[in-house]
This record gives C-alpha cells, sequence and structure tokens, in this order.
C-alpha cells in the first residue's frame, strides 16, 4: 500500500477535519486579488475562470474582511444566481462546518461533489480539484456523523478519491494556482499531523506556484508555527498582513505565534505583544463565528495569565 494512504493518515484526516474551516477550506476559498477584469478569478492572471461576482463577493467578505456574517448572505445569492459554481458549494459547506451545522454540512457536501464532476465536461481542471473537494468534504461529514473509528473505513476511501482527483488535475496544469494553493494547504496539515511526512515539498509548492501570495504566505505561516519555528512563522504571517490587514483571524495567528515565541524565549515583551493581538483580532467578534470567538478569547486570557504570572 502506498504509504500516502497508509492507515494511520485516518488520524490525520480526523485532525483536518475538526480544523476544516482553517485550513482546507481556506486553501480553497480564500482569495485577495479580485479584479473584475479578470472575470472575478482571485488566483489567476492568465486563462481567469468566471467564477461569479455573488461568490467573488462572499470570498471577500470572509478571506479579506474576516466577515462571516457578510459571507452568508452572499453565498445565497451565488447558490441561486451562480448554480454551477462549485466554489460556492464549498464555501457553504465551510461555513456549516464552522457554525457546527453538520446536516448542512452533509447537503453542501454532497452539492459541490455534483458540481465539480459536472464541471469536469467544460473544465476538466477545476473540476477534478472540486471533485477532490467534495469528496474532502464528504469524508469530514462522515467522520463527524459517525466518528473515527467507525467512519474510518469510509473517510479512507474518500481520501484515496481526494488525491486521485488532485493527481489528475495536476497532469493537466501542475503550476495552476488555484490546485497548488489547495494542495499545499493539504498536504501541510497532513505533513505537520503525521510523524512520516515532510512539510518541505508543500512548502515549497506554496512558494513557488500558489496564489493569491497573502493566502500563500497565510498557509506557509501555519507550517512554521506548528513546526516550532517561530521566526519564520512571524516573517510570513507579517506579509500576509500588509495586504489583509483587516482580517481578524491573521491577528489571531500572529497573537499565537507571538505567545509560542514567547514561551519559547521566557519573553514579557512578546508575550504581551500576543494579548495585544488577541485583542485586535476581538474587535471584530461580532462577525466572526461565535466558536471562534469562545476560542480567542480563551487563549487571550491564558495568555494574560501567564503574562501576570511573570510579573508583566
Amino acid at each position: 500500500m502506498n504509504k500516502r494512504f497508509a492507515p494511520p493518515q485516518i488520524i490525520g484526516f480526523a485532525k483536518i477535519s475538526k480544523l476544516a474551516q482553517r485550513t482546507f477550506a481556506v486553501a480553497i476559498a480564500l482569495n485577495l486579488w479580485v479584479n473584475p477584469s479578470l472575470a472575478g478569478d482571485p488566483f489567476r492572471t492568465q486563462e481567469p475562470r468566471n467564477i461569479g461576482e455573488n461568490t467573488e463577493a462572499a470570498f471577500k467578505a470572509v478571506f479579506e474582511q474576516g466577515d462571516y456574517s457578510a459571507a452568508d448572505s452572499y453565498l445565497q445569492k451565488a447558490i441561486s444566481s451562480e448554480p454551477n459554481e462549485p466554489l460556492a458549494y464549498a464555501m457553504r459547506a465551510s461555513l456549516a462546518y464552522a457554525n457546527k451545522d453538520f446536516n448542512t454540512l452533509g447537503i453542501y457536501s454532497q452539492k459541490t461533489l455534483a458540481a465539480g464532476q459536472k464541471l469536469i465536461a467544460t473544465d476538466e481542471l477545476r473540476g477534478n480539484i472540486y471533485t477532490a473537494v467534495g469528496h474532502f468534504f464528504e469524508g469530514a461529514t462522515i467522520l463527524t456523523r459517525d466518528g473515527t473509528l467507525k467512519g474510518a473505513p469510509q473517510a479512507l476511501t474518500r481520501l484515496r478519491q481526494v488525491y486521485q482527483h488532485l493527481d489528475r488535475a495536476e497532469a493537466i496544469a501542475p503550476q495552476d494556482p488555484e490546485l497548488n494553493l489547495l494542495k499545499g494547504y493539504m498536504d501541510l496539515m497532513l505533513a505537520v499531523n503525521l510523524p512520516f511526512a515532510n512539510p518541505d515539498d508543500a512548502i515549497a509548492r506554496l512558494k513557488a506556484n500558489a496564489a493569491p501570495k497573502y493566502l500563500a504566505d497565510r498557509g506557509i505561516a501555519l507550517a512554521y508555527r506548528d513546526l516550532k519555528q517561530y521566526s519564520q512563522a512571524l516573517e510570513y504571517v507579517n506579509s500576509a498582513l500588509k495586504t489583509t490587514s483587516d482580517n481578524p483571524e491573521l491577528y489571531y495567528l500572529k497573537a499565537q505565534i507571538l505567545r509560542k515565541q514567547g514561551q519559547t524565549a521566557k519573553s514579557q515583551s512578546l508575550i504581551q505583544e500576543a494579548v495585544v493581538n488577541f485583542d485586535k483580532a476581538l474587535t471584530k467578534r461580532s462577525q466572526l463565528p461565535a466558536d471562534l470567538v469562545r476560542q480567542i478569547e480563551r487563549e487571550r486570557n491564558n495568555t494574560f495569565n501567564q503574562l501576570n504570572s511573570l510579573g508583566g
């Protein structure tokens, strides 16, 4: 059996499932470089696709501004006005997961898969990308519904199909920025969570071919954070913030990195800076999912208490 499909990968798949909105969905839905002259394609400057204005607006709301409520409104419009765009369904599935609405997750996982499969006939590259996305969300739905132990065999089958379709897409356009962004994020999550995997190739993929750049930078920052390479993580999150300074989730990520860096260096100033960045993220709590807000608040309070214990 190919080691990529070895049973331990179920553990990684489960971990990805728990972080689906914050990792995989980022890879499939984030955008910044929105230009009407490029038919609303946030990924490509050559051979752009017409993704649709409401889907595009939803992307901007979440990933440029961190406004999930606005994104949900745009996605409702997109699903009715842009019914053939699988990215809208994938985004809707992701938001459902963030809100723990697992019934809606199941519905839009199926719709993502169906739209991706349909798209293969007219756009083989993106059709295969979103067929892979659909299988991924189907696997996440199975694990959420049945649990890791019971759902593992079906989830493993879905994971095989994810990589089969990504491989087909890569055979068509190995340097495609949308594909490399998605595959880079997925490979990073597997590499961080599985002992036999190496993140270097995924980081190199994001650096070389993924777009938009701020999304690649964000993924690299996440990877370096989890690899405990905090100086590099801080470099890349700061690069992402240069062009997406309105997104509270980036301040949350920066706060996490600073806290870990401060703990390692036993630096009060770094931990204090982490608290400042947690607070920046929470200034926009009204537009973030409630569970995410509670998570940020917990981490902020723990960091503040640690600072007090150090005499800061």
